[in-house]
C-alpha cells in the first residue's frame, strides 16, 4: 500500500505560479511512477503529467508543456509539480497517483493504483 498526500494549492492570479507536493508514505520502495492528474466541475480527470520512479524523463500533457515541471526528490519520498504562468483553465482540484514503471507512459487514470486526496488550485484572470 502506498499513501499519498498532496499539498500546496491555493488561489493565484493569472500569471502567477504554484507548486504542489506529494508525499508518499507506505510501501515507497517499489517501482512507482508519479503522475498528477486534474479535474475541473463537470469534467473526467485529466492528465497532466509523469514521472519515472528511477530515472528518465517527465512526460507532459499538451496543454501544460513548458509551464509545468514535475521532479521529485526520492530521499523524501515526494514528488513536486512546479506550475507557472498559470491560466483560469489550469483551474481544477489537482491529484497525485503511483502507477507502475515502465517503458510506456501511461496517461489514463484507471492505469494508476493510489490516489492522493486532491488539493484545490483556483486561477483567477
Amino acid at each position: 500500500q502506498v499513501q499519498l498526500v498532496e499539498s500546496g494549492g491555493g488561489l493565484v492570479q493569472a500569471g502567477g505560479s504554484l507548486r504542489l507536493s506529494c508525499a508518499a508514505s507506505g510501501r515507497t520502495d517499489s517501482s512507482y511512477a508519479m503522475g498528477w492528474f486534474r479535474q475541473a466541475p463537470g469534467k473526467e480527470r485529466e492528465f497532466v503529467g509523469v514521472i519515472p520512479r528511477i530515472g528518465g524523463s517527465s512526460y507532459y500533457a499538451d496543454s501544460v508543456q513548458g509551464r509545468f515541471t514535475i521532479y521529485r526528490d526520492n530521499a523524501k519520498n515526494t514528488v513536486y509539480v512546479q506550475m507557472n504562468s498559470l491560466k483560469p483553465e489550469d483551474t481544477a482540484v489537482y491529484y497525485c497517483s503511483a502507477g507502475p514503471s515502465g517503458r510506456r507512459v501511461r496517461t489514463r487514470p484507471s492505469e494508476y493504483d493510489y490516489w492522493g486526496q486532491g488539493t484545490q488550485v483556483t486561477v483567477s484572470s
